[in-house]
């Protein structure tokens, strides 16, 4: 296996990020795993592993991290501090041709920067490799709970950035009795699992999608929507699911049912800007919208969830939707609809989540590193040398605008 020298990059976007790729434990057994690599780390105030927590491990802290071969980051790095003719690997964004981070993507390009991105770290068949989608699930699915116990004023939980690890999280529950209700979960993914199992660890019982929609519960229950659930073709015919994939506009949303029987909905499954959208912000305004609280995990702005009309964050999670004026309000008011729609929801369990994200990429991506040619990493590869690599050729236009 060949040398190489990575770096831990300081997190510089703004709201601060505070996870990280490998814990300082992780480094050091990488570093007595592999003997021609090599790990340093930025200097960084707000990492959720401190620049002494690194150095206890014999890690090095340094603020100059040029030399590195590649530079691991979690966030979009800002454009200014990109370093011309460097590899790196980080969340882009970039992918879905998103508005916001189109000029770091032109400077990535003017500075013949070599971008990975962790979301294209994909298998043959296309499945992603890893994410941090588990503890997405979790605390996305607690910040409904919490937001639901705020607008009902039964019962107060604890933030997760509040509680020192999953677990105390969990324990909060332990002093709460949660009210009947209908709980619609989308998805079967890594991030609907981290839902299903906190949905477990708490005992609520799963019930078929028909007993959802027509029978009425003296406790808390919920039920999986996948895509077959989620959406019938134009035609008439019958839901294939592959045939949904890539056809996905001859298709319409059959969710309305849903909306007339559910108090929590929590949407935890990848949305296709081809598909349609499961409800309109006209059916919203409608007298059977039940829904109150959505915890839109997915966070697609004016996507799936029409009232999803901008991300909030981890120091205020949840704002209000006025479905008849289509404005943002403060949340908890009888006529609104609270939305909770954070971006980096495994932030408020940092260290946890970096230990998880860490494990996955010394699994499976930390040998195709050491390799000196990789069909993962180059899958994974959006630009090198000032253009855009074949796979993501399709940007083309979107960065010439």
């Amino acid at each position: 296996m060949s040398k190489l020298r990575l770096a831990l990059i300081r997190e510089e976007k703004k709201p601060i990020e505070t996870r990280v790729a490998f814990s300082p434990v992780q480094c050091q057994w990488l570093m007595n795993k592999y003997p021609g690599l090599d790990i340093v780390v930025q200097s960084s105030e707000h990492r959720c592993f401190s620049d002494e927590d690194y150095s206890r491990e014999e890690i090095e802290v340094r603020e100059d991290v040029s030399d590195a071969d590649l530079l691991i980051g979690i966030k979009e790095v800002p454009k200014d501090k990109l370093l011309a003719d460097k590899k790196y690997i980080f969340f882009s964004h970039t992918i879905k041709r998103q508005a916001h981070n189109k000029a770091m993507l032109q400077e990535i390009l003017r500075k013949k920067v070599t971008l990975y991105d962790y979301e294209c770290l994909v298998w043959e068949n296309g499945e992603r490799i890893l994410g941090f989608g588990h503890f997405a699930g979790v605390v996305g699915a607690h910040n409904g709970f919490l937001a639901y116990g705020k607008r009902t004023g039964i019962y107060h939980l604890k933030r997760g950035f509040q509680c020192i690890n999953y677990q105390e999280l969990v324990e909060e529950y332990r002093s709460v009795k949660l009210p009947p209700m209908k709980i619609a979960v989308t998805g079967t993914g890594r991030v609907a699992k981290g839902v299903y199992e906190l949905l477990e660890k708490l005992n609520l019982r799963m019930t078929s999608v028909q007993n959802f929609l027509t029978k009425e519960f003296d406790e808390p229950v919920y039920a999986v929507l996948n895509t077959s659930q989620l959406y019938e073709r134009k035609d008439g015919k019958p839901f294939i699911r592959e045939h949904f994939h890539q056809h996905p506009e001859e298709y319409e949303s059959a969710f309305f049912p849903f909306v007339r029987v559910t108090d929590l909905f929590i949407n935890a499954i990848y949305w296709n800007p081809l598909a349609p959208v499961f409800f309109t912000r006209e059916d919203m305004r409608k007298n059977e919208f039940r829904i109150k609280v959505i915890a839109d995990i997915t966070c697609d702005v004016n996507g799936s969830v029409p009232s999803t009309i901008r991300e909030s964050s981890i120091a205020d999670p949840v704002y209000g939707y006025n479905p008849k004026t289509e404005r943002e309000e403060a949340p908890y008011q009888p006529h609104v609809i609270d939305v909770m729609a954070v971006s980096n929801l495994p932030n408020e369990l940092p260290r946890e989540s970096s230990e998880e994200f860490g494990d996955k990429l010394i699994e499976y991506v930390v040998e195709e590193l050491l390799q000196p040619g990789s069909e993962i990493m180059d899958r994974a590869c959006i630009a090198r040398g000032g253009s855009l690599t074949p796979r993501f050729s399709y940007l083309n236009d979107f960065v010439s605008q």
